[in-house]
């Protein structure tokens, strides 16, 4: 398992001082993996709980389905066909009001009606117009919202309930390094809006418009968007995107929200442990089509230990990865304004779970707080939020720069092996975004 590690670890580009060292930290990696497991196992009860609405949206490329819930609850969520249809069964839970006030259906969304399941659980169907994807995921308390249930429903072989392998790149001596930046929300998911009535779906464009604009100023390195315009992106499609474009690092902007609206500051998000469980448990149960996932290494051919083992450790380096390039940005983001936590969090933010792209997930200022909401809508402080990350960026891969990258050239037979990742890092489990 170590020398697959190794392995792993060469082909995604990362270098060691020996094989020795490699190994050694292969081992620490696979011991801190086996405690994520008894992290993951442990759960709260259920608790009785309240679906107090229920929304449907569609956009450009698909619809989604929101409950609004009083509490977390536990569900599931099964595609079924002859006829199209989805089912959501939520534990333990009862409709505040009557199933005549479902919504209309939109989009993919035919019509909702409730079942009738032997659990005793709250049973939705979504009778569907056409043949769907759907791709599930939990949304803890934000701005004006409570607890939340998303159900994204897209186009079959479009990006992503299943998860897509995808090739690694030949090494091509002097390539430029692939940012991802990801606009928050967008289309009819307007995220949290300001007291004055501003979007963050709308901010969180203009300022990865401008961080993309920075970054491809800077020779050697050259950013993608998921998404550039006013549409909805299902969250999988946004890590599928930059997957396909074979990116080396993802970075999601957004603009927090609370209550209390005289909080200020900037916060930096990488993913917590139990949110990497939950992703690995996942592309695990999909692994016979993840061939050549992990840097060329197939998951396919292993048995189910391995293959968890060793997604588990590919994870643990972008992970690693992840909390130190966030470090550099949270750093040039306190020298443009205040920093509501000088470190950087931990949460399961469904769209850092790329097991093999090291993500952040960037809170620039709480559109809640009205000076805050003002600076957000303005182009001037919105380039200064772009120069700092960016700044950030450029920092972290001066010093750990990729192989075969026009930044690696300078330092080419100069220096010894570059130590990307060392161990898994410890963090906090925390909600998803």
């Amino acid at each position: 398992m170590v020398l697959d590690y190794c392995t792993i670890m060469q082909r995604r580009g990362f270098r060691w001082p020996s094989w020795p060292s490699c190994f050694l930290a292969g081992a620490r990696a696979l011991a801190l993996g086996a405690c994520w497991f008894c992290v993951a196992a442990f759960a709260a009860p259920a608790k009785s709980i309240s679906v107090q609405d229920v929304r449907v949206w569609a956009g450009a490329d698909g619809t989604r389905v929101v409950f609004d819930l009083s509490g977390p609850a536990r569900y599931t969520v099964n595609t079924v066909r002859n006829p199209d249809r989805v089912v959501i069964d939520i534990s333990n839970a009862k409709l505040a009001k009557s199933e005549r006030d479902l919504p209309d259906g939109q989009g993919y969304v035919k019509q909702l009606r409730v079942g009738r399941p032997k659990s005793g659980a709250l049973q939705v169907i979504v009778d569907l117009s056409e043949a769907t994807t759907a791709d599930s995921f939990a949304v803890g308390p934000s701005g004006d919202y409570g607890h939340r249930l998303v159900v994204d429903l897209g186009k079959p072989g479009a990006a992503a309930s299943v998860p897509v392998a995808v090739k690694s790149a030949p090494v091509a001596s002097g390539r430029d390094i692939v940012i991802a930046v990801d606009a928050g929300h967008g289309g009819n998911d307007p995220g949290s809006i300001g007291k004055r009535g501003t979007y963050e779906k709308d901010v969180t464009l203009a300022i990865a418009r401008r961080l993309k604009d920075r970054i491809d100023r800077e020779p050697g390195m050259r950013a993608i968007l998921t998404r550039d315009g006013d549409y909805f992106v299902p969250h999988r499609d946004r890590m599928a995107r930059a997957r396909k474009q074979q990116a080396d690092m993802f970075i999601s902007v957004h603009a927090d929200a609370v209550v209390d609206r005289s909080v200020t500051g900037s916060s930096v998000y990488t993913l917590s442990i139990r949110g990497a469980s939950d992703e690995s448990a996942r592309w695990l149960a999909h692994r016979e089509n993840s061939s050549d996932l992990i840097g060329g290494v197939s998951l396919d051919d292993r048995d189910s230990v391995l293959a968890g083992v060793l997604l588990d450790l590919s994870q643990g380096a972008s992970m690693t990865a992840s909390i130190d390039a966030a470090t550099h940005v949270l750093q040039e983001l306190d020298r443009v304004g205040v920093v509501r936590r000088r470190a950087v969090q931990n949460a399961g933010f469904l769209v850092l779970k790329s097991p093999d792209i090291p993500s952040m997930l960037v809170e620039t200022a709480f559109i809640s707080n009205p000076g805050e909401e003002l600076k957000l809508t303005d182009p001037v402080y919105q380039t200064k939020l772009a120069d700092a990350i960016q700044a950030g960026v450029r920092s972290y891969f001066t010093g750990n720069p990729p192989p075969g990258t026009r930044f690696a050239e300078p330092r080419a037979g100069k220096e010894g092996p570059t130590v990307v990742a060392q161990s898994v890092p410890t963090a906090t489990a925390g909600g998803s975004r």
